[in-house]
């Protein structure tokens, strides 16, 4: 099985985009396609609520993306954005400009009293909410290297208290890409719908109790680039 460390997910992201010429905007577009179709499934036959939790980086730009096509499959979405939306850059910055073109409704991280609202409401029919939700978990990916600060710890716990099904993006945020290990507060993943190949990490028989069920979406990198990187950048 191709398992890969940090390191060569940054050399698998930037020959992709510098040697083979594919736009980043397009790689997380079909990264959200992939991590999309996973949270439908798991949201079962019934109209379901998602609620994406978008960090600063790419990770967080593909739970942008990843909520509008959502919205697009006729579901109800809200956004928790754990980043302060004028530091997004880049393609995370265009996906964060749709979703407001969309009007879909967010939250902020300074709002995280109210995320534990939103998942005590009911719907139309008198049915709570948190029983037909899927949580999308997009906060941090692969390059997280230390502890994520604080209220991340906070929001953690909630999810982790909700018992609503959750899909983490890439790996769970709060896990070490490249030894399967927290790095400091961490959530626990039902799926966890991974790029390209697994990550190293999750070779660690620890790793599973965080990130679940893992399935690995292609996102277009032509198998050429993972079999340069695995010669040129073998793990240590």
């Amino acid at each position: 099985m191709i398992r890969l460390t940090r390191a060569q997910v940054r050399e698998v992201d930037r020959l992709a985009i510098e040697k083979y010429h594919m736009p980043g905007i397009v790689l997380m577009e079909n990264a959200a396609r992939g991590a999309a179709e996973a949270a439908w499934e798991m949201a079962g036959d019934v109209l379901p609520y998602f609620i994406v939790l978008c960090g600063g980086g790419n990770n967080g730009g593909d739970g942008y993306a990843i909520a509008r096509q959502l919205k697009n499959r006729g579901s109800i979405v809200w956004i928790l954005s754990w980043t302060d939306p004028e530091q997004l850059t880049g393609d995370a910055l265009t996906n964060y400009r749709i979703t407001e073109a969309m009007n879909l409704p967010k939250l902020h991280k300074h709002q995280v009293i109210d995320f534990a609202t939103l998942l005590a409401m009911y719907d139309t029919e008198g049915s709570p909410i948190a029983g037909r939700a899927v949580i999308i978990d997009a906060v941090f990916g692969t390059g997280l290297t230390s502890a994520p600060r604080e209220p991340f710890n906070k929001l953690v716990d909630m999810v982790g208290s909700t018992g609503i099904k959750l899909l983490s993006v890439d790996l769970p945020s709060g896990l070490d890409c490249d030894t399967g290990l927290p790095l400091g507060p961490c959530v626990r993943a039902t799926k966890t719908v991974t790029f390209v190949a697994e990550k190293a990490g999750f070779a660690n028989p620890a790793s599973k109790q965080y990130t679940g069920e893992v399935i690995v979406a292609d996102i277009g990198c032509p198998r050429e680039i993972i079999d340069e990187v695995l010669r040129t950048m073998p793990a240590s």
